[in-house]
């Protein structure tokens, strides 16, 4: 349990609700201005409009959704953003959050970033406006303008999937570690010629953090890093073109370790079509534990995030906090589970 010392210094906002009128007089402009900036932004000429959003993103302002005796009233939502809802791991996770909150009594409201920053932005503002009683979103990077407005929002904020320095409350795993621990795999098999495919730090750049543990312990060892960047990482086709890129881009590679289980799987079945063996002409492996990856042959080797886990720990510490408890801990380490299969 985190004493009242750490907890106090990790709370980050006031509870003070900014509002429509200070808004006015940062921007030096009416209130109804405002108003009519946000609401018919077509009645505001670019200047003004402009100078009114630029007020909006300094002071953090959120417009109440919510109407009339409403506004005051406890909401029973709680707002959930995940960067996909075709990647079953999220859905895993939000079946973990969706359970144990609705045990609590409350309803989550879903919103899906696709990757991408501005949208978060976007979501954020739009569920902080309907008076959510909490927040949960998958993963700890936010663009400048949403960190600002988060910081300043009083009600619970729980970032899952990775871990590191939180608004609030985090749950997640280490997925630099994740890609060191697949790499010492590999290297205990013999295999020296080992391709990582996926992405830097881009889009999905929990799979970016854990190429770098991996290459941290290739490079420790002695050998190259190579890696091969895939604009789009979750889907079977992606990782049968992973596979041919690999093959022609660096055809002495033993080993491919995929950034997830559907790219790895997909150049598993790829390689069986054309009649690559695995592993004896090259290994494949991924991340994820995925069901799928453990019914196919050779099974294929992985690592395992408690994804559903993650969700029902993290709706947990936040029903904490609403209600008034002391949390468990700020920052919870799920940890992970090397699968080892017959791909490798």
């Amino acid at each position: 349990m985190s004493n009242g010392k750490e907890q106090a210094g990790r709370r980050r906002r006031g509870s003070e609700q900014i509002t429509l009128k200070q808004v006015a007089e940062a921007a030096g402009v009416s209130a109804i201005t405002v108003s009519r900036a946000l609401n018919t932004p077509e009645r505001v000429n670019d200047v003004t409009r402009e100078r009114v959003m630029a007020a909006v993103e300094r002071l953090g302002y959120v417009p109440n959704l919510v109407a009339g005796s409403l506004a005051s009233a406890r909401s029973r939502f709680i707002a959930v953003i995940v960067p996909s809802l075709a990647n079953a791991v999220f859905i895993e996770v939000i079946q973990g959050l969706q359970e144990t909150f609705e045990a609590a009594g409350y309803q989550i409201l879903l919103g899906n970033t696709d990757y991408d920053l501005d949208r978060e932005y976007q979501l954020v503002r739009t569920f902080l406006g309907w008076s959510c009683s909490a927040l949960v979103t998958a993963g700890l990077r936010h663009s400048v303008a949403c960190r600002s407005l988060l910081s300043q929002w009083d009600k619970p904020i729980m970032e899952v999937m990775e871990l590191g320095d939180a608004l609030d409350l985090n749950v997640g795993l280490d997925h630099s570690e994740a890609g060191r621990c697949m790499a010492r795999h590999l290297l205990a098999r013999g295999y020296r010629q080992i391709v990582y495919v996926g992405a830097r730090m881009t889009g999905d750049y929990r799979a970016g953090m854990r190429y770098a543990g991996h290459r941290e312990v290739l490079e420790a060892a002695g050998f190259e890093a190579p890696l091969i960047e895939l604009e789009r990482l979750g889907s079977l086709e992606a990782g049968a073109a992973g596979l041919d890129q690999v093959l022609k881009v660096h055809p002495r590679a033993d080993a491919i370790h995929f950034a997830n289980d559907d790219l790895a799987t997909g150049a598993l079945l790829h390689a069986q079509r054309n009649g690559i063996g695995v592993p004896k002409d090259i290994a494949i492996v991924g991340f994820n534990g995925l069901p799928f990856g453990q019914y196919v042959t050779p099974r294929l080797t992985t690592i395992q995030s408690p994804r559903e886990a993650i969700g029902r720990l993290a709706a947990e510490e936040v029903l904490n906090r609403l209600a008034g408890n002391p949390v468990r801990r700020l920052r919870h380490d799920v940890g992970f589970e090397l699968k080892s299969g017959e791909s490798s």
